[in-house]
């Protein structure tokens, strides 16, 4: 028999409050074995990364093992002291993050981030850890390693940047990898580059790997088993291609009927979207370009770009990451002054920066961000956030901000409550109210559902559209999820290196695709079954 390289037996996790300790993860058992990947999936809140971190001896201030053992390399390092877990970490088992910029330190250069990292369990000159960071990098696909390496993480892509955190968990070659997430943020031949690398690690060290994901499409093709979380528990494991062909448990039933696929076509009904009609927003001929390095020629973002959207339609823009997708929403709203071409909302041309434009044109341009956390200020109070611009504009009224909140499904026991205390959908709710204060005909979708679970992904979108259809809103909607994007959109484009190379009605881009980079877009998408 093999034995494990991490065993959890009955691992239970409380969390201390005034009113006493609360268990939040329960019984919890499993096992990974040498050159094996165990797939953690589950809600936020389920207790899949409280369960990895105690792995690490990392639990937050507050928390605690209760009960239950955790074995790593034979050795039971529950009560470890901290001295004795630093000497494990990163030489036995190392953590992969969902977001690298937090592993990352944005004031040293990567390299030396990685030197350091080798430094910590072994007697290396400075030197010679620099040149081991080099090769480390060099290992996970970094191209012109040692130039790279002098460079800071900000010059760095999404994609790159894990590649990087990759490259310092793999330092001592430990026995143990857990990712957290590790490819949520990223496009999704991206995502195939990261999972690739990590299988090719797993295969050259034979290393155990523990992926904590929503996604089960990567769970699908990147593990050998699978653990379902509910609620601090595990309600089903066994192998992935059992669970997930044959589920036993209505959880694990409900998940999988909430995943978007890009592989079927979408049961919904398309918008009656008058063509004839002003269209909400209409972008013709758009550049955008940043000052190059060193007085160089400038950097074009976006080039030539021309579309529009008519109300009650929802048009997406797909791309990998660089390929000018920010860079043109940022244009549309007024924060980045374009270049060149021309925008119009309503028919009505719009002035390049927001500083320019009518308080009517701001209002009818509204955003909903990526990140809900990032996008509320943490000490507002739900209801004081969603009444902020309506204050700004003098609209303000309870029976506004109250209408908004039930329009996305937040009753009154929310009015206080501050953003730490709702969960991520929830979060995101609150910045979709905010985001319909003030009557938008247009609103700019960024990513809106991309670090939400699925079953919390199907809500809001469901909410949505619904709000699309009750107000005949137009939506630019932006995103790296293929899925996503054949479930919500009328029209799809394309974009590549700054410039539209394909957009079309989307049933037809995503059964007909007649670019190359279409088709690589799709044929990097991870799916159920082999």
């Amino acid at each position: 028999m093999t034995v494990p390289v991490l065993s959890v037996e009955g691992l239970s996790i409380e969390v201390a409050s005034p009113a006493g300790a609360h268990t939040v993860v329960h019984d919890v058992s499993f096992e990974v074995a040498r050159g094996r990947a165990l797939g953690i999936v589950g809600e936020s809140g389920s207790g899949k990364s409280l369960t990895m971190l105690a792995a690490m001896g990392l639990l937050p201030e507050g928390v605690r093992v209760a009960s239950g053992r955790i074995v790593l390399d034979g050795r039971e390092i529950t009560a470890l002291d901290e001295r004795e877990l630093r000497g494990i970490r990163g030489r036995k088992v190392a953590m992969i993050f969902q977001d690298p910029m937090s592993s990352l330190n944005p004031l040293q250069p990567v390299g030396a981030q990685i030197a350091a990292a080798v430094r910590v369990h072994a007697g290396l000159s400075r030197a010679a850890a620099r040149r081991r960071a080099v090769e480390l990098l060099e290992s996970v696909g970094v191209r012109s390693a040692a130039e790279r390496a002098a460079t800071r993480p900000h010059q760095w892509s999404g994609g790159m940047r894990q590649r990087a955190v990759i490259a310092m968990a793999i330092a001592h070659d430990p026995l143990m990898l857990i990712a957290d997430e590790p490819t949520t943020a990223l496009d999704v031949t991206v995502q195939a580059q990261v999972m690739a690398l990590l299988d090719e690690v797993r295969e050259r060290t034979g290393s155990a790997l523990a992926l904590v994901t929503h996604d089960l499409g990567v769970v699908a093709q990147h593990t050998d088993e699978i653990a379902v979380m509910l609620r601090g528990e595990i309600v089903e494991r066994g192998a992935t291609a059992d669970v997930l062909g044959r589920p036993a448990e209505e959880y694990t039933r409900r998940l999988l009927a909430a995943i978007p696929s890009a592989h079927r076509a979408p049961q919904r009904t398309a918008a009656e979207i008058d063509l004839a009609a002003t269209p909400a927003l209409r972008v013709d001929d758009l550049v955008v370009e940043y000052p190059g390095r060193r007085r160089g020629a400038p950097v074009r973002a976006v080039d030539g770009v021309s579309l529009q959207i008519h109300a009650g339609e929802t048009l997406a823009v797909v791309g990998e990451s660089g390929c000018g997708k920010s860079s043109l929403l940022r244009a549309i709203l007024g924060l980045t002054a374009p270049t060149s071409g021309t925008i119009a909302f309503e028919g009505s041309p719009a002035a390049p920066t927001i500083a320019g434009r009518s308080a009517a044109q701001r209002s009818r341009a509204q955003i909903v961000f990526q990140d809900p956390s990032s996008a509320l200020d943490p000490r507002y109070a739900i209801a004081d956030t969603v009444a902020e611009p309506l204050r700004v504009r003098r609209a303000f009224s309870r029976a506004r901000v109250r209408e908004l909140l039930d329009g996305v499904g937040l009753d009154d026991t929310f009015d206080e409550r501050l953003p730490r205390r709702l969960s991520g959908g929830q979060r995101q709710r609150v910045g979709i109210a905010r985001a319909l204060a003030l009557d938008p005909a247009l609103v700019l979708l960024d990513e809106p559902v991309s670090a939400l679970d699925v079953s919390i992904q199907a809500q809001v979108l469901e909410l949505l559209g619904g709000l699309q259809r009750a107000h005949r809103l137009a939506y630019l909607f932006v995103s790296h999820d293929l899925g996503v994007v054949r479930g919500v959109a009328d029209r799809v484009v394309v974009m590549q290196s700054g410039r539209i190379v394909e957009q079309g009605p989307t049933e037809d881009v995503f059964t007909d695709p007649q670019h190359p980079y279409t088709r690589t877009l799709l044929d990097a998408i991870p799916r159920l079954t082999s």
